[in-house]
């Protein structure tokens, strides 16, 4: 990749800053590109001299020229700057008058001589959509979807006479998406890195740094423009290149095919894999295979078998549907407006007026296209109409798919009067005659309020870890998934009814979404089981009831967030009032595992959604089910639509998503070191958002001689073995004072021997299987381990001969501090002890801290001073005293070191996703 001459590793933004170098400047070209380079361009104190732009279309100006006008910057509107190849005088003339020192085009459709080229002494850079000398020509974009490139991006050149031939100023690049189309790698990347470039290259210009590189000729392409009537779609290819063709053409020109002898066109495409669902046939033109119209939308097949799945159709007459409505009914008949609702009509009438203004009069048959609206009028048209009318919650698409006026009133009404509510929430159950009641699971991805496949269509299997068995099937989300759920978030947050909501109504929902996990807890607690594996008492207490209790916490904290007045020196002889609001952050990612599924989702979200966030939450690849059954609950619970997202798949496609999101702005993550390390360096370089990591831990547990023998029996095997090991803040090495280590592991081994391991919905089970074969491999390797380095196996480190992924309940002594199983985390049923010398406190506290975690701690004594000594100086963020494992919604949860940062739970964890704005008025 080409860059700038000087590499210096500086933050660059289109914020107001001024440099001591400035340039004055043409501007020459259209459209809101041009508009906002111009506009960046005056801000960081560059003189535009002159505009130079197209004429006004249908009594419309170019936004350019909207702009600049409304500045005072003189405006030129040439139809041409030559005819018969020959520049016209009077161009050039009032061209040369503005004095311009350097040429800039940031989007230009019109010939520019050479002699106005050339003509500053500067001369003239062009922005082009393509990494050149790949894509020259138009529909630079549009091809480079078109040939599947895998990368794309954009290049600030110097103008010559060649075409795109000049040499490269600036490149910069990015990655294509599988699913990207023309506008979302342009709105994601080449419109506002563009901008930044522009400005960028003037920049360095003006400070005599900007380079000259010459493009090279090999790899250089060129391609011709793409109209739509070359835009016509050739089935007669692999899937692949089919779904290239139509997303390098979506929404402009348009790729399209035929049916029933009528052009139809296609847009929001994506590869389709796994299970093809049942749906209506459809014969379409020149296509290997008749299409499937599907309640996903219409699937096409390519030469090589594979599908395609398209999301919308739009027939000549301009009309747009959702392609799994296409063999639907005519829709019902026009509703009959009320007087008030024709008072209404007339009101809109006006607003499509004054968009429409080359239209003599809106009728109803007037097609706010066919008219010369453009998106930008569409993005208009919303706005206004959310300022006229609050309560109706339009969105772009309802544009598209109602395009005549009358169309428009008729949509507009029928949500008017609610009567375009939501679907019922539509549930494809999985569901299970287990533990003695009829379990009914949901298995896809929640997105804006309903559960619907990947987008791909692909899936994976969950299981059960009893027996290995499969559960069921679960959609796998993929990166475009993750862009439509945070889309969703992000607009229930930016203009749903959630960001209006009063604080309290806000805590009533969630209090409404705690009793609904209440009234569902044995089901909640059953699915729990079966999917992680987690003994059902111990799912129905912990797991579920401690997620009940953390909502009904955070839900009372809706109304108490506040912020403070401070007192500040007065400005004399003004006053102030200085005060600060504590504000939510917006749309925050949740990423959880697989040891408490429903509690780490608890923790985290509950606290997110009493700040007033919205979020996305990825639950572990193989514990998702209990968190789509939540998603389920949460609709119920009357959770408005979009607030609440739930993606099942892979951490890394779905969760390194997340982390790179532009638009979300904290993640919240729970999970091992080395990840939380990657996600916090992908959170930094995408949009520095704000992470809190609870990380692994190694846990120490401090036994004294002075203790209660019995509570430490109970007690530290529960620091172990709870939830089969697969305890975050399991006491990953126990320090045994010498005096009673015998006797404490003979009493260990003896209460293990009692234990029942077995079926986890068996009400007697004491251990159950560990969460997922890969798991329980790795837990035999670091037996292995420690056995090989010379520790002590006294008991277990041994799989269970029955089906399942059961381990016998294990214990090492003898273990040094320099041994694998000393300084890295089981999680798992592994207890490992070393013993240290009677009266050595501070000895073993330097044992104790040696290790690069510190999540949680624990001391077992008689004698509170030396408790409290012990407590003051473990380096951990929760310590146990003479107890272990007790949590409390209220109280704060974290870890020091590599252990991470951030809390869950009590006050501190709310603050996690808050942020505090400082006001201060003079008066």
């Amino acid at each position: 990749m080409l860059w700038t001459a000087s590499q210096v590793c500086r933050s660059f933004s289109t914020s107001s800053r001024y440099y001591q170098n400035k340039l004055k400047l043409a501007i020459i070209g259209q459209s809101v590109f041009g508009q906002e380079v111009y506009s960046n361009l005056r801000k960081h104190g560059h003189k535009v001299v002159g505009v130079f732009t197209v004429p006004d279309k249908d009594g419309k100006a170019d936004p350019l020229a909207v702009a600049a006008e409304k500045d005072g910057t003189p405006v030129f509107k040439f139809p041409r700057w030559r005819v018969k190849g020959k520049p016209i005088p009077d161009v050039v003339e009032a061209y040369n008058a503005v004095g311009a020192e350097l040429n800039v085009l940031p989007f230009c459709s019109q010939f520019i001589p050479m002699n106005i080229i050339d003509h500053p002494k500067h001369g003239s850079i062009i922005y082009h959509p393509s990494i050149l000398p790949l894509h020259r020509g138009a529909s630079a974009i549009n091809w480079t979807l078109i040939h599947g490139d895998k990368k794309a991006g954009f290049t600030v050149f110097w103008a010559d006479d060649g075409l795109d031939t000049g040499p490269i100023l600036l490149q910069r690049e990015c990655g294509v998406e599988p699913n990207d189309t023309v506008d979302t790698l342009y709105n994601r990347f080449l419109f506002p890195e563009g901008i930044k470039a522009m400005v960028e290259s003037v920049q360095l210009i003006a400070d005599g740094k900007a380079p000259r590189i010459p493009q090279p000729e090999e790899g250089a392409t060129y391609e011709g423009i793409q109209k739509k009537s070359n835009a016509k779609i050739n089935l007669a290819q692999p899937a692949e290149a089919i779904h290239n063709w139509i997303r390098g053409h979506d929404k402009v020109p348009g790729a399209w095919i035929v049916i029933n002898d009528q052009s139809v066109t296609l847009y929001g495409s994506s590869m389709f894999g796994g299970s093809i669902p049942a749906g209506q046939l459809l014969e379409i033109d020149g296509a290997s295979q008749p299409g499937l119209v599907t309640k996903n939308g219409l699937i096409l097949y390519g030469t090589d078998g594979k599908a395609l799945l398209v999301k919308n159709l739009q027939f000549e007459d301009g009309k747009m549907i959702p392609a799994s409505k296409y063999f639907s009914s005519a829709e019902s008949s026009s509703v009959e407006l009320s007087d008030d609702e024709k008072k209404m009509a007339e009101e809109i009438r006006k607003i499509w007026k004054g968009i429409l203004s080359n239209i003599p009069a809106i009728d109803d048959t007037t097609d706010f296209f066919k008219s010369g609206a453009a998106s930008m009028d569409v993005v208009r048209l919303v706005e206004e109409m959310k300022q006229k009318c609050a309560s109706v919650q339009l969105q772009n698409e309802d544009v598209y798919m109602a395009t005549t006026f009358q169309d428009f009133i008729q949509m507009f009404v029928r949500k008017l009067r609610g009567e375009d509510q939501e679907e019922e929430l539509v549930i494809d159950y999985v569901t299970k005659e287990v533990n003695n009641m009829t379990v009914k699971m949901p298995n896809q991805c929640f997105i804006n309020g309903k559960f619907e496949d990947a987008e791909n269509g692909k899936t994976y299997d969950t299981i059960n870890p009893n027996d290995g068995s499969v559960i069921c099937k679960v959609s796998y989300a993929t990166v475009g998934d993750v862009d439509r759920a945070v889309a969703a978030a992000k607009e229930a947050y930016d203009d749903g009814p959630w960001g209006r909501m009063n604080p309290r109504d806000r805590g009533s929902l969630l209090y409404r979404l705690a009793d609904l996990m209440e009234e569902h807890q044995e089901e909640l607690a059953t699915i729990e089981s079966i999917d992680s594996g987690a003994v059902y008492t111990l799912a129905l207490k912990t797991h579920v009831g401690m997620s009940i209790q953390t909502f009904r916490y955070f839900a009372g904290w809706c109304d108490k967030i506040q912020g403070k007045t401070i007192p500040i020196n007065q400005a004399r002889p003004n006053r102030n009032l200085t005060f600060t609001k504590k504000e939510p952050l917006g749309v925050c990612a949740i990423v959880i595992p697989w040891n408490y599924p429903l509690m780490m989702l608890a923790w985290k979200s509950a606290a997110c959604l009493a700040a007033g966030n919205t979020l996305v939450l990825k639950p572990a690849q193989v514990t998702p089910l209990t968190a789509l059954k939540f998603a389920e609950l949460s609709v119920k619970a009357g959770i408005p639509k979009g607030v609440i997202n739930i993606l099942p798949g892979s951490g890394g496609m779905v969760g390194q998503r997340l982390s790179e999101h532009p638009h979300i702005r904290k993640l919240g993550f729970t999970g091992s070191t080395p990840i939380g390390k990657q996600i916090m360096k992908s959170c930094a370089l995408s949009n520095l958002k704000k992470v809190s990591l609870e990380l692994g831990g190694k846990s120490p547990l401090i036994i004294f001689s002075d203790c209660d023998m019995d509570k430490a029996v109970r007690m530290g095997m529960s620091s172990v073995y709870f939830n089969k090991g697969e305890n975050c803040i399991a006491a990953g090495r126990l320090f045994v004072e010498e005096s009673i280590h015998d006797e404490f592991i003979r009493r260990v081994v003896e209460e293990i021997k009692k234990m029942k391991i077995g079926d986890p919905l068996d009400r007697s089970t004491d251990h159950g299987p560990q969460n997922h074969k890969a798991h329980l491999d790795k837990l035999l390797e670091y037996c292995d381990v420690g056995v090989k380095e010379g520790a002590t196996l006294v008991y277990g480190g041994r799989q269970v001969e029955r089906p399942g992924f059961f381990m016998e309940p294990t214990v090492f002594t003898d273990v040094e501090d320099h041994m694998f199983i000393a300084k890295e985390e089981s999680f798992g049923p592994v207890m490992v002890v070393s013993k240290f010398k009677d009266g050595d406190v501070d000895g073993v506290l330097k044992r104790a801290n040696d290790t690069e975690y510190g999540l949680a701690s624990g001391v077992f004594t008689r004698d509170i001073n030396k408790a409290m000594y012990v407590s003051e100086r473990l380096e951990a963020g929760t310590v146990f005293v003479n107890t272990y494992n007790k949590t409390d919604v209220a109280s704060p949860f974290g870890g020091f070191k590599q252990s991470g940062f951030g809390k869950d739970l009590g006050e501190d964890a709310l603050m996690e996703y808050l942020k505090t704005k400082a006001v201060t008025v003079e008066y």
